[in-house]
């Protein structure tokens, strides 16, 4: 697998920003032309596939827990190891602790998820454009920051999971608005106050993933495919059930997953990273070359 960090400057977020990539490398070669000829260590199946100018990989966009960093992912689990095997393009951004969100303190996280990030990768790199080609999913915080994403972004994204995401964006604006006017958070985690703003604002905001998705369908625009998943030993169960439940009632394309024996940590989270690529997310486990385009 190819990994870099790559490091430039967001207009978004007025700042420069780390972004993980990883490409499945180890399933390619180059073309077989004279001045290779014994040069290199080849396949004997013909298993690699050729490097060839124009080629573009389906991608994913993985977004990091809270506490976390571009990096941590690719440091606590297999999930290069599962990209590698289904051939498919990995963009992790540091997106800090910023719940994905536009935040009330003044930095666009939303934005640059969604509109700069995208574009930045697909003008750099072998990203797929194609909306059926892309795929956002996170674990924790980062699993509400990839559903508010596909929510308020249907055009982006043919498929959302959320793992484990049980604080931050919710599709039961009420529960939402109950904790932002709550002790618990502004005691324990005043950020996620700072992040949202007052529950008696929330209303047709970004935040309000309700209004958002029934003014997308009011303008008959597309509709991501959603995966839940929740461990069944975690503290936040409760609250993402309470999302498939509201999910379910607007008639959303929605799967549910829970993860028996499994609590609020890497163990699960590496577990259906691989699974995601594996078997949940519609892939097409190949490079996607300029005549298939």
């Amino acid at each position: 697998m190819g990994i870099l960090r790559f490091n430039y400057r967001s207009e978004i977020l007025g700042r420069y920003v780390d972004v993980s990539v990883a490409y499945p490398t180890d399933s390619y070669r180059c073309p077989p032309t004279p001045p290779m000829a014994n040069r290199a260590h080849r396949a004997e199946d013909g298993s690699k596939s050729l490097y060839r100018p124009g080629m573009k990989f389906q991608t994913v966009y993985l977004l990091h827990g809270g506490g976390d960093d571009d990096t941590l992912t690719y440091r606590y689990t297999n999930v290069e190891e599962a990209a590698q095997r289904n051939h498919v393009m990995l963009v992790t951004p540091d997106i800090a602790n910023s719940f994905g969100l536009d935040t009330r303190y003044g930095i666009a996280y939303q934005t640059f998820l969604t509109e700069e990030l995208p574009t930045v990768i697909q003008a750099l790199f072998a990203s797929s454009p194609a909306r059926e080609d892309n795929f956002i999913l996170g674990y924790a915080m980062g699993g509400n920051a990839a559903l508010g994403a596909a929510v308020n972004r249907p055009d982006r994204y043919a498929v959302c999971m959320d793992i484990s995401g049980g604080i931050g964006m919710t599709m039961c604006p009420e529960t939402l608005k109950a904790e932002l006017e709550g002790e618990h958070f502004r005691n324990v985690l005043p950020l996620f106050n700072h992040t949202f703003g007052p529950g008696s604002e929330i209303a047709g905001t970004p935040a309000d993933l309700r209004a958002q998705l029934l003014r997308h369908r009011a303008a008959g625009d597309p509709e991501c495919r959603f995966i839940l998943v929740c461990g069944s030993d975690e503290f936040i169960r409760r609250r993402v059930e309470g999302d498939v439940r509201a999910m379910q009632a607007l008639d959303m394309d929605v799967t549910y997953l829970c993860a028996q024996g499994y609590r609020h940590d890497f163990k699960l989270w590496d577990h259906y990273l691989q699974l995601a690529l594996d078997r949940l997310l519609p892939l097409k486990r190949c490079a996607i070359y300029p005549e298939s385009i």
